[in-house]
């Protein structure tokens, strides 16, 4: 009789499982990862949509083009605006359904298939204590002494690294080849992703690295070390919006749904900051975590759109190919 009691309770327990939809959404590594906001979102859509959320990683526009109309993914959350036009290619992707109006982006967004997160500007980090004359312009970046080494990403394997040469495409333009040549010299190496280089950084191999704007508050407040600073430049910062887009064949639209409304949900809004250490997309300035507001940002804004960016970003790294590798 207790076995028989205990094989129907399993039973049980396997067919509330099996009734549970699954919503299946692919994400970058760094999204999920211990330190990133997956885990919280995870936890958090849970209690309201009955349902598993089950998060997929890795390089997300190579793995959609390679599935096509096969891809498991009910939404795809990660994508930036400048890879964007590459993933709406695929025609993998429907409306989001959204009110644009909502979002408090410095920019206007009119996009309606993919929605913003959150946004970040590209910047050099350094840290005051071992940095007396940090660069106070883009000019001033290039003017370094030899012995000053800087970490960057690789454009062609991370979306930072791409960032960096569109900003450099977006300040210089024809000029971009001797910024590059300029650069080179500092350049202690370059990392195939992000966490690569803040690692070296924040091992003291190096005296800047590549990041956003926003990547002191990370120390500021999860660690309260107020030496990391972002690098502010009057030339203007590359401006970088991530996404989130619904698949059109997924066969759970109504979570999907649900998942982009909670998006944008003052829920999800102030999980950002503190769990992925960047500007909420729909969230008042006013609503900030306290002393966020205090972040030194820049005052001039550079942005290509999704066609911009698609149709400069080849020549931009391999731009920044050539030079490095003179």
């Amino acid at each position: 009789m207790k076995y028989a009691l205990t094989l129907a309770a399993t039973l049980g327990a396997t067919t509330a499982l099996a009734d549970t939809p699954v919503l299946t959404v692919y994400a970058g590594d760094y999204f999920t990862s211990e330190w990133g906001p997956g885990p919280i979102i995870e936890t958090e859509f849970e209690k309201i949509c009955a349902c598993d959320l089950e998060w997929s990683t890795g390089d997300l526009v190579p793995r959609l083009l390679l599935e096509g109309k096969r891809t498991k993914a009910d939404v795809v959350i990660g994508l930036t605006s400048d890879v964007t036009a590459k993933a709406r290619a695929t025609d993998l992707f429907a409306p989001h359904g959204q009110d644009n109006s909502a979002l408090t982006l410095p920019i206007e967004w009119t996009d309606d298939t993919f929605l913003p997160f959150n946004y970040g500007h590209t910047a050099f980090i350094y840290n005051e204590n071992t940095m007396d004359a940090p660069p106070a312009s883009f000019e001033d970046l290039l003017a370094l002494p030899d012995d000053v080494k800087i970490v960057i990403q690789d454009p062609r394997t991370s979306i930072s690294g791409l960032a960096l040469v569109l900003w450099v495409q977006a300040v210089y333009g024809d000029r971009s080849a001797e910024v590059w040549e300029a650069l080179s010299d500092n350049i202690l190496t370059v990392t195939k992703d992000w966490s690569a280089s803040y690692g070296l950084f924040t091992d003291g191999e190096a005296d800047m690295v590549l990041s956003y704007t926003t990547s002191p508050a990370y120390h500021m407040f999860a660690e309260e070390d107020f030496t990391k600073k972002a690098a502010i430049f009057p030339e203007g910062h590359y401006f970088m919006v991530e996404t989130v887009g619904k698949i059109a064949g997924t066969d759970q639209p109504a979570l999907a749904d649900q998942f982009l409304a909670y998006v944008m949900s003052r829920d999800f809004q102030t999980i950002i900051p503190t769990a992925n250490w960047s500007l909420p997309s729909a969230l008042p300035q006013a609503d900030w975590p306290e002393g966020w507001s205090e972040l030194p940002l820049p005052e001039k804004v550079l942005f290509y759109s999704e066609t911009e960016a698609a149709e400069l970003q080849a020549d931009a790294v391999e731009t920044w190919r050539a030079a490095l590798s003179q």
